[in-house]
């Protein structure tokens, strides 16, 4: 997210508007807010319904709530995100759309074929130099949907690994983490921290950690975590592995190193989550923290924006700081609602 894990995030942080109608909540640090502040996205910020028309000159997908702008690359994207609250530079890890999910809040449309089937690191890299380029020049102003945001907004946060599938599922995983981070050794620019976002599943691959054990402290993982019991998380993530792996991996990583758990809870078949499912999530990060896992924030949010299923939808701003609250009171850790 903000700054680096040991110093996650300050004590007061500035809201970031993203392109729905709630913002940020803001908070001390370990402090949720019962009624976190309502805002209208700013002018310029690519609108939640309407979209540039799709054309070869300009592509535009969507991403977790957000528009994704692939500025002509054929890896590397630009994205106004709150969590990371402002401008990331994302790597899409998975042009083939691989990933051991099938989260009912996903939007990736996976009966369209892929434009790519094979991370080319080598261009991949070459998008991101030039990608990060125009971030620190501010000459990504000139892209649609860019022009009139708050200049804060088109500060660089962070690289993401992400995509359109899981990252650790990636193939040449390693090799993509050690060439970014050769490039930004490089010193061609500011320094920028590298997140990775992953479901958990496959960080125990031999591959997979020897790309962890590349970052640096200041570089953070981000974990999900839908559910509290198993039956939960079958229904709503539908995954190829089962729950005990994800918290025997979420564990092994947070004993490593501090990491931030991202939770997204939708509104699914007309329906909240259980309030017994949210007391089992909170008893699920409390056995975590209690066992040596370094959980340096909670991330609490819901489904953004149409997606492949119609059944699935977004939780009110006021069941989000419920439990954003119920982790805060029943951990210690902090949790912030987005």
């Amino acid at each position: 997210m903000g700054e680096a894990a040991s110093r996650h995030a300050p004590d007061a942080a500035p809201d970031v508007v993203k392109p729905t109608v709630h913002s940020q909540a803001t908070a001390p640090a370990g402090h949720v807010p019962a009624t976190p502040p309502r805002a209208s996205a700013p002018a310029g910020v690519p609108s939640a319904v309407a979209e540039p028309k799709d054309t070869p000159a300009r592509r535009w997908e969507t991403a977790f709530g957000y528009a994704r702008n692939f500025l002509d690359n054929r890896f590397v994207y630009v994205v106004v995100s709150p969590r990371a609250r402002g401008l990331s530079v994302g790597v899409n890890m998975n042009p083939d759309k691989r990933c051991n999910f099938d989260c009912v809040y996903c939007e990736v449309n996976r009966r369209v074929p892929p434009r790519e089937t094979v991370l080319d690191v080598p261009v991949m890299i070459r998008e991101l130099r030039d990608t990060l380029r125009r971030a620190w020049e501010d000459r990504l102003r000139s892209v649609p949907g860019f022009q009139n945001l708050p200049a804060e907004l088109l500060q660089l946060r962070h690289v993401t690994l992400s995509g359109d599938g899981e990252p650790t599922l990636c193939p040449n995983f390693s090799e993509a983490v050690q060439a970014v981070l050769h490039l930004r050794a490089l010193g061609e620019g500011p320094f920028f921290k590298l997140v990775l976002v992953s479901n958990a599943t496959a960080l125990d691959r031999p591959e997979v950690q020897e790309g962890i054990r590349a970052l640096t402290p200041q570089d953070e993982i981000w974990l999900k975590l839908d559910a509290g019991t198993r039956e939960y998380y079958e229904r709503i993530d539908r995954p190829q592995v089962p729950f005990e792996q994800v918290l025997a991996n979420i564990l092994a990583a947070g004993r490593q190193r501090p990491i931030v758990i991202q939770s997204l809870f939708p509104k699914f078949c007309g329906e909240e989550p259980a309030e017994a499912e949210i007391e089992a999530y909170v008893a699920r990060l409390r056995e975590l923290r209690d066992a040596g896992a370094q959980i340096a924030l909670v991330q609490v949010y819901s489904a953004m924006r149409p997606t492949m299923h119609p059944e699935c939808g977004h939780l009110p701003l006021r069941t989000l700081s419920r439990i954003a609250q119920a982790v805060h009171k029943g951990t210690g850790l902090r949790a912030e609602v987005f």
